[in-house]
């Protein structure tokens, strides 16, 4: 049994009603002492990675990932041999391919890299990026008999096609053959494809189970690259020109930043910042970026203007946008993504206010349900996850929003928590007929509803993940690495502890605590509620803070409250404005100082 970890700060109930632990165990304490001693790194730094399950002998490693260190054979994925083997062919051959990708970040990325890479040989393949509304997730049979009479001969998917039998089988009939590029879970039965690769199929044995599709995509790549070489093909592409689409997609699908993901977004980001991918640079602009690009930049600036093509406009300007070479195209085609996700943004925050009265409406005064699944006829399909995903930060539960048509079906998405697999569940309700369609990941998952299935589906959700959601909330105790003052979150020191990154999903951001500082100058700010204050320790020394979405919350209150000494949890980043570089600290959790 794992020994309890201490209090941090005596804080057993935060404002917003968390527990305060240390991070590291008493081990991992020891393991932190011993990797500061060998690597000779500060105290802080060691502690960070020591938490993050490193070992003594990892820790230089880690600090430094590489995809040549981290990558390991493609082969050790099942079928990988085969969907190289005939990709390899169809390059050589000059085959006519034809794409189908998803409409999100990744499924963009990964039809970008593999239109990049066939490109490169003299290849033009079609590109079908479905309509989320009209046509849904995955292959369907009108797309493939479009790209088919066209004259494509193979058809590539990614992002999607593990759970696409019915669709993968007309294509055969047709004539096409069929490579299947993906990473979400599949059912029972893997469709008659002439090679599927994906990490999460049953019979996987590779371990790498955590990568996004793009990052399937580029070990689909260093294969080809590999079966080309050995048949003699000269002038192969240096596939690490594209790291930056894989680290974009690894960051916005928020999978898991470990072993060759944290690699993938290291090296990406560098890539990125030299600007030569036009439609992530264009991006870049239009979302008025300063300063070196980062995984904040990536996932929350960049990857949404990308997805709203995809929400509620032109699903394929996304992947379009990220194979574009062309600066002027780029550019119009980025401020029209930035224009669409002005209006996403609109519509979200409309539907974000209904599904929180409905869901403070379900919970009512007791413990409510342990999965919120809320719909609404109001609420446009492209906003669902979105709006799963902001009320299942409020409600610290899984929760799904689903948009109903006239006819009583329905289309959404579900956002869940660490410790409770969203996307089995959902892909366990349709093989018991509860829902019509749906699958994903752990961490997300797409459903549609027949006219009929919500009480089914809300009921089978409950009863299958009930017990996880109830251990998951119970561990919801905020875990801290370290203390600090104001006078010590310094440019330099925020430089150090990114060594340990880059942060995100499965490698969490340092959480620091400043006890007893205060937070002067408190407002409120922006459409989003956002909490804006200045750092102050009792020495004089100053920080820049920010509490996002904090207005009307426990929170928000101790912040704009009374000029009196709080414990302030949050993490550090350095913030470029104007040409300066600047210290900017998030608070994500405060408590009342009291006696020890």
């Amino acid at each position: 049994m794992d020994e309890p970890r201490p209090l941090f700060l005596n804080v057993s109930k935060s404002v917003l009603g968390r527990a305060w632990v240390d991070r590291l165990d008493a081990a991992a304490s020891r393991t932190a002492a011993a990797i500061s001693q060998r690597s000779q790194l500060p105290e802080i730094l060691a502690r960070i990675v020591a938490a993050r399950g490193v070992s003594i002998d990892e820790a230089e490693a880690y600090l430094q990932p590489t995809i040549r260190e981290l990558m390991p054979d493609p082969s050790s994925l099942a079928d990988m041999d085969a969907l190289a083997d005939r990709l390899a062919t169809a390059i050589v051959a000059l085959e006519p391919i034809a794409l189908f990708g998803d409409y999100d970040v990744d499924g963009a990325a990964s039809v970008a890299l593999m239109t990049r890479y066939l490109r490169h040989f003299g290849l033009t393949p079609q590109v079908h990026i479905p309509d989320r509304i009209f046509e849904g997730y995955g292959p369907n049979t009108g797309a493939i008999d479009r790209l088919a009479e066209a004259g494509a001969t193979l058809l590539i998917t990614l992002d999607c096609g593990t759970t696409s039998d019915g669709p993968i089988a007309h294509a055969r009939d047709r004539g096409l053959d069929v490579l299947v590029i993906d990473h979400h879970l599949s059912d029972a039965e893997l469709p008659l494809a002439n090679a599927l690769v994906n990490p999460n199929r049953p019979d996987d044995i590779s371990g790498l189970g955590y990568l996004c599709a793009a990052g399937v995509t580029f070990m689909v790549l260093v294969a080809t690259n590999r079966l080309l070489r050995q048949r003699g093909v000269a002038g192969l592409p240096e596939l690490m020109q594209w790291a930056d689409l894989v680290a974009l997609a690894t960051v916005c699908d928020v999978v898991p930043l470990k072993g060759l993901n944290r690699a993938f977004v290291a090296r990406g980001l560098e890539m990125a910042r030299t600007g030569r991918n036009r439609g992530i640079g264009a991006l870049s602009l239009a979302s008025r970026i300063s300063g070196p690009l980062n995984p904040y930049h990536l996932g929350f600036l960049i990857g949404p203007r990308i997805n709203a093509g995809g929400r509620i406009g032109d699903a394929a300007l996304g992947a379009k946008l990220l194979s574009l070479d062309d600066e002027q195209q780029a550019l119009i085609i980025a401020a029209r993504l930035n224009e669409l996700n002005a209006e996403r943004q609109r519509i979200e925050i409309e539907a974000v206010e209904e599904a929180a009265r409905a869901a403070e409406a379900e919970i009512g005064d007791g413990e409510g349900p342990p999965v919120l699944v809320l719909a609404s006829a109001n609420w446009h399909p492209g906003v669902a996850g979105l709006v799963a995903a902001r009320i299942r930060e409020k409600f610290e539960r899984p929760t799904f929003a689903i948009a109903l048509a006239p006819d009583g079906t329905g289309t959404g998405s579900g956002r869940s928590m660490p410790g409770v697999d969203l996307g089995s569940a959902v892909i366990a309700a349709v093989e018991s007929g509860i829902a019509a369609k749906g699958g994903g990941h752990a961490m997300a998952a797409g459903v549609t509803l027949k006219s009929g299935q919500l009480g089914p589906f809300r009921a089978h959700l409950a009863e299958t993940l009930g017990e996880n959601i109830a251990l998951a909330r119970a561990a919801t105790a905020l875990q801290i690495d370290a203390a600090l003052s104001a006078r010590g979150g310094t440019v330099d020191f925020v430089r150090e502890i990114e060594r340990a990154g880059p942060f995100g999903s499965g490698n969490p951001q340092p959480v620091f605590v400043f006890p007893s500082h205060r937070a002067r100058f408190p407002e409120v700010v922006g459409a989003g509620g956002h909490v804006r204050f200045t750092l102050a320790s009792g020495d004089g020394a100053r920080l820049k803070g920010i509490a996002f979405r904090a207005a009307g919350t426990a929170l928000g209150e101790a912040l704009l409250g009374a000029d009196t000494p709080l414990h302030l949890a949050g993490t550090l980043s350095l913030d470029h404005y104007q040409g300066r570089e600047e210290v900017q600290f998030r608070v994500i959790d405060a408590a009342i100082p009291r006696e020890i």
